[in-house]
């Protein structure tokens, strides 16, 4: 459980007499050396009562170390927290539709300490779907880090089971904009490329011919000099599909550095993440049975980036 805390005294060994203490409480305590640096650098370790200063201080045999070891936050537990920027497009006792901003995750994850999605719900007061994992509970779908839009997430655990299976039926229609840097040929066609994880690198994936079927719809609205703007439907949901069929045309989203974009151009136009916006939803509501649609516009940087290049000449 976050916030409590561990505290340990032992006498060292005459056996680990001259070892430095961070390799001393990681054999007496059980800690990397990684945490005992940590721990020490935070003033919670002390020898025979005073404060150690530094992980290279050597022990005595015989000598009292004494540590507090707070437990660690659990990296998958939901911490309710207003997020600004987070827009509620829609809400009823089904489902509740946003508008998410960049630099906001879906859900908690290991490596990940910012804002997110359910963070921002649960501080809202929303009560959501307690179906799916306890991290991701409500969420039928998910939206990268770096791209920001609609999103839908179930409030109900009928809204949650109906969604859910539309999302794997492909009966949700998924539209995004997209600034790509050039101009793909054909102007508008259809990526079928099966998408897996990158080989070499675990944080991005790749077109792999044992990946997972893949299939984007693109066509252009907009060409300009160095770029142009897409219309995407996505007929499947891989994780950062679009960015990474659109790299494998040699048309990467401006500013998408991590999948090959020129970060010339990306700072010309002021972007610090890939031009990538889910623009609109729609769905049959799970209670009404009725479609509903809803729209979410450019936030300002890629308003402004793509204006700068709409009047580069």
């Amino acid at each position: 459980m976050s916030g409590t805390v561990d505290h340990r005294s032992l006498a060292v060994p005459e056996s680990l007499e001259g070892e430095r203490i961070d390799v001393v409480m990681a054999q007496l305590f059980g800690v990397s050396r990684t945490r005992a640096v940590e721990l020490i650098t935070d003033g919670r370790v002390r020898l025979d009562r005073a404060v150690v200063s530094g992980k290279s201080e050597r022990v005595l045999g015989g000598a009292v170390l004494d540590v507090e070891i707070p437990a660690e936050a659990d990296p998958l537990e939901v911490v309710p927290e207003l997020v600004e920027g987070i827009r509620i497009i829609h809400d009823d006792d089904a489902i509740v539709v946003i508008d998410k901003p960049v630099g906001v995750a879906v859900h908690p994850s290991p490596g990940w300490r910012g804002p997110t999605v359910v963070g921002h719900l649960a501080g809202a007061g929303f009560r959501i779907s307690t179906s799916g994992a306890k991290e991701r509970e409500g969420i039928v779908q998910r939206l990268d880090v770096g791209t920001s839009g609609v999103m839908v997430i179930a409030k109900s655990e009928h809204a949650y089971s109906l969604l859910k299976n539309a999302f794997r039926q492909r009966t949700v229609d998924k539209t995004y904009h997209a600034l790509v840097q050039g101009h793909p040929d054909p102007l508008e066609g259809t990526i079928d490329a099966p998408i897996g994880r990158h080989p070499r690198f675990d944080y991005k994936f790749a077109v792999m011919e044992d990946g997972r079927h893949s299939v984007t719809h693109y066509e252009t609205l907009e060409a300009h000099r160095f770029a142009s703007l897409l219309q995407i439907h996505l007929e499947t949901g891989r994780t950062h599909q679009i960015r990474v069929h659109m790299s494998a045309l040699k048309h990467p989203c401006v500013g998408d550095i991590t999948y090959g974009a020129d970060p010339v151009l990306a700072r010309r136009v002021g972007l610090e993440r890939q031009w990538l916006h889910a623009v609109k939803l729609g769905f049959e509501h799970p209670e009404t049975g009725s479609y509903v649609e809803y729209e979410s516009s450019y936030p300002d940087d890629l308003a402004q980036a793509l204006e700068v290049v709409r009047t580069t000449h």
